[in-house]
């Protein structure tokens, strides 16, 4: 009887001792985890400005992260930038961090850091017992360089005479490379493209000022280097005030009920064809200028072109750029807008040339614009075909000037049978009539971009 009695608690003790071995190595096993943390670093550049954030996440699904530390090298001093130890939250000493974001604002001048090449340290130590109690480590360096000087500018071109609603361009060199550069207008940004001139070093940078009265009051030079770094330059230049003349249109019933069918309003048409028309007149017109700017977002860096615009032949202007356009209905004043190009009649349906060497970046219906075409001469500089009843080229063909794009027409808000042209710099509408004048082309474009070819 004992005999059985002690072999049964042997029994009993065998699954005891197989959970406690099975706890044992469990516990091994997870407390001495041998899988390395992970960092992963993030960078805007390898140059590092006044301004610069350094972001890094790290990572450990073990045991959770225990140390993070990131400090910068240079000059045989160490600069720790961010030190962190996240306390234990179990008897076994896990901590439950999974991840951290770390995002240091670096500032060299109050860190007493000089420009030059450093190296960028970053530690991170898991809750492992591993190692001594010491846990897994990841580790990693990165040479960088700190750099706090803005980008110097200068100016290359000598003549900048401009209009209101007028054209612009500026050439100019930069003492590094940068993200971009480029002309402000009153807080409106025009990019600037480089790979001009004898060493290539040169940028240019086509500009318009807005219409209105007081346009032009600030205009300068902006470049950012790859740390950040922002240099500004202003140039020589004198702005011609101009105005433009005001344009009064009469609305008849005739025009509302012939055109306005062809329009879809977001939301249901309006009850009568004059609310439709005011609708389309404003809230459609601010929808197709998007539109029509969104074809102009990118250029190539390239001039395209080597001579004044051509207009459509034997054509009579029948509106002006930047008129303001006073709409009456049954003699009271309906609406009112700007007309951002020239209105050109001819003969119906006359062949539309393309007014210079060019691509062609748009070839569809917008709204009030009817069908368009819109060519890119480069460096931000585009041509605008509006109201034509046929188009004869496609997205992507190079067009020369004086090629065939289509034929004028009435499709949009035309009244009659002509061409609207535009000149778009960098969704800007600026004055045709400049960019078809071949004296204004030749003194403040075609005379400036020979000299930087040149290296003058």
């Amino acid at each position: 009887m004992k005999k059985n009695e002690k072999k049964n608690r042997g029994w009993l003790v065998l699954p005891l001792l197989f959970f406690f071995i099975a706890g044992i190595g469990w516990l091994i096993i997870t407390c001495f985890e041998g899988r390395s943390p992970e960092l992963d670093l993030r960078l805007a550049s390898d140059s590092l400005g006044e301004d610069a954030v350094i972001s890094i996440d790290f990572r450990d699904e073990g045991r959770g992260v225990k140390e993070v530390q990131v400090s910068f090298f240079k000059d045989g001093k160490n600069h720790v930038l961010e030190q962190k130890i996240f306390p234990a939250t179990s008897l076994l000493g896990a901590t439950g961090v999974d991840h951290v974001r770390v995002d240091l604002p670096f500032k060299p001048s109050a860190l007493g850091i000089s420009d030059g090449v450093g190296t960028l340290r970053i530690r991170v130590r898991d809750a492992s017992l591993r190692g001594g109690f010491k846990g897994n480590v990841a580790y990693l360096e990165r040479e960088v360089r700190v750099d706090t000087r803005p980008p110097e500018i200068r100016v290359v071109t000598r003549r900048h005479y401009l209009a209101h609603g007028g054209s612009g361009l500026v050439g100019y060199r930069l003492s590094e490379p940068v993200v971009r550069s480029g002309v402000k207008v009153d807080g409106k940004f025009f990019p600037g493209h480089g790979g001009f001139g004898p060493e290539k070093d040169v940028y240019l940078a086509f500009f318009g000022l807005h219409h209105e009265p007081g346009s032009g009051s600030e205009i300068f030079i902006i470049a950012e280097d790859f740390a950040g770094n922002k240099g500004r330059a202003g140039f020589p230049h004198h702005v011609n005030a101009r105005r433009f003349p005001e344009d009064k249109i009469n609305i008849s019933d005739r025009f509302l009920n012939w055109k306005m069918p062809e329009f879809q309003i977001p939301g249901g048409d309006p009850d009568s064809p004059l609310e439709k028309f005011l609708k389309v007149n404003n809230l459609l017109r601010d929808k197709n200028e998007k539109v029509i700017f969104a074809a102009t977002e990118k250029s190539e860096s390239a001039i395209l072109w080597d001579r004044h615009f051509l207009p459509l032949p034997a054509a009579a202007n029948r509106g002006g750029f930047a008129d303001r356009r006073i709409y009456f209905y049954n003699g009271r004043e309906i609406d009112r807008q700007f007309h951002m190009g020239i209105d050109l009649a001819s003969i119906a349906q006359s062949p539309v040339p393309a007014a210079a060497s060019g691509k062609v970046v748009m070839t569809e219906t917008v709204g009030i614009y009817g069908r368009n075409v819109i060519l890119d001469h480069g460096c931000g500089l585009f041509t605008h075909y509006a109201h034509m009843s046929q188009i004869d080229v496609a997205v992507g063909d190079r067009v020369k000037r004086g090629d065939t794009l289509g034929l004028t027409g009435v499709t949009g808000m035309a009244g009659g049978d002509h061409l609207h042209f535009g000149v778009i710099i960098h969704n800007t509408f600026v004055n045709p009539i400049e960019w078809l004048d071949a004296n204004w082309v030749e003194n403040n474009i075609l005379s400036k971009l020979r000299d930087i070819e040149a290296g003058i």
